[in-house]
């Protein structure tokens, strides 16, 4: 038997936002240390662990087949299940078949401690349960440097959230905010530099918030910026409300912080709003997306929409509608609301029925499909800087401009992991096609794969932007 096989082996699988997915390449990283192999998900395994959703009933659905998906090609399978639906439906789950380990949030990265050995991972009647529902709200580090299926790579910087949005379990689940301590997320950003990252994503779930040691997002950027390797610099989802002047300012003049906000909106009706508990008006978000657009030309706006919100009627969702039309938005996340027990809006009246929802849902997503080609079309001929990720299935390399633009390039070479100079020529359904810019661009930037620790241990299901 080989080295290999003789150490247990782990299949990890993730569920949610791109938070999520920065813990699971923590707790792989941690796993490995610690003597596990992780396997690719869908591979015969010892050990499954699920970092769970609860921001929807789909994620919950999917935690569910996911583990009856392991459990018929690995029946032996010792099943962990952790995340936010760990923690907010801790009791649900103790009913689900093949259930063997419950891990709430605040055990989430003693995964490696709590493990079982490979001889007593047998199969439980019923699950352990490690839960707590309350929740440390102090300065945090972690240990380990994340593994990233992607070239891009994302760093945690912030956990937890006390905005109390009424359609929201997120504070249920990840309790109050609180930050990563501003040398720790340094150490793991530098590490994943030395692995060849070049572009961090800063993830959290209120990454507005983060104030650590006297540092603000701004600071903790511009400190980042100067680690040898990293070229770009990327903020995901964000509240508008905590988005400084000074960081509008320093994205516009920065030559690493991408020009791309995801910025939520929800709703555009006033009173759909003030149901939800959002902290401002339309007309102020409105205000906000056209100064932010005027300060910083060639910004990517994108934003978050919500359907069938309790309570929207045609005219709230056609304010929606018109708001999102008209202000200049490069693409829009649609979401249909899904009620979520413990939160406020759970308790309204005004249910809208599925089959609206899934109608307006379409009248949204074809508004953001004109939206991203229109943003797109209007870069044709111009050349930029592509950040080359993969390759796809027409043979295309793609990869990312700063500004959140997907660009193919027909090239047989290897490119993947290299800052490319590519001139755009022209669209390929939703895909920008370009050329490379041969005086500009070389592959002499290009990290050598030894040096990126590539992992298949799972594929995210979907992805929620924040």
């Amino acid at each position: 038997m080989s080295v290999m096989h003789q150490r247990p082996r782990v299949a990890l699988y993730t569920i949610g936002c791109r938070l999520n997915q920065a813990e699971t390449g923590l707790m792989v990283d941690r796993l490995r240390t610690a003597g596990y192999a992780p396997v690719p998900f869908g591979e015969q395994t010892d050990f499954l662990v699920v970092n769970s959703c609860s921001v929807t009933e789909g994620a919950e659905a999917d935690c569910r087949h996911i583990i009856r998906q392991v459990l018929r090609t690995s029946p032996h399978a010792f099943v962990v299940v952790t995340g936010c639906y760990a923690q907010t439906g801790v009791e649900s789950l103790q009913t689900i078949q093949g259930i063997d380990l419950i891990l709430g949030n605040q055990f989430k990265m003693q995964l490696p401690e709590v493990l079982p050995t490979l001889s007593s991972h047998a199969k439980r009647t019923s699950p352990d349960v490690r839960h707590t529902r309350k929740l440390d709200h102090e300065p945090f580090a972690l240990e380990g440097t994340g593994e990233c299926v992607n070239t891009r790579a994302n760093l945690k910087i912030q956990d937890g959230c006390q905005f109390m949005c009424s359609f929201c379990l997120i504070p249920f689940a990840r309790g109050r905010e609180r930050s990563r301590r501003f040398d720790d997320a340094i150490r793991e950003a530098e590490l994943l530099a030395e692995r060849g990252h070049q572009e961090l994503v800063l993830t959290g779930v209120n990454i507005g918030q983060f104030h650590e040691q006297g540092s603000n997002l701004l600071t903790l950027i511009q400190r980042l910026e100067t680690i040898s390797g990293i070229k770009r610099i990327r903020i995901s989802s964000i509240e508008p409300t905590t988005v400084s002047d000074d960081l509008i300012e320093y994205m516009k003049t920065s030559g690493k912080l991408c020009r791309h906000l995801h910025v939520p909106l929800q709703s555009g009706d006033d009173a759909m709003l003030m149901s939800m508990n959002r902290r401002y008006t339309a007309r102020e978000y409105a205000a906000w997306i056209e100064h932010v657009a005027r300060r910083i030309p060639g910004i990517c706006l994108g934003t978050d929409v919500m359907v069938g919100f309790p309570g929207e009627g045609e005219r709230e969702f056609f304010n929606t509608q018109s708001l999102v039309r008209d202000l200049p938005f490069a693409y829009l996340h649609v979401f249909s609301y899904s009620k979520r027990p413990g939160t406020a809006a759970a308790k309204k009246p005004g249910i809208v029925p599925a089959s609206i929802i899934k109608s307006r849902s379409r009248q949204l997503a074809e508004i953001s499909r004109y939206k991203r080609l229109a943003f797109s079309r209007q870069w044709i001929g111009q050349t930029m800087l592509v950040l080359v990720e993969s390759l796809n299935r027409s043979g295309l390399w793609t990869g990312l401009t700063d500004n959140y633009i997907r660009v193919g390039i027909s090239c047989p070479e290897g490119l993947n992991n290299t800052l490319q100079s590519v001139t755009l020529t022209g669209m390929m359904g939703e895909l920008v096609i370009g050329h490379l810019d041969q005086e500009e661009s070389s592959v002499s930037n290009r990290i050598p794969l030894s040096l990126l620790r590539m992992n298949s241990w799972g594929t995210p299901a979907h992805e929620i932007s924040r």
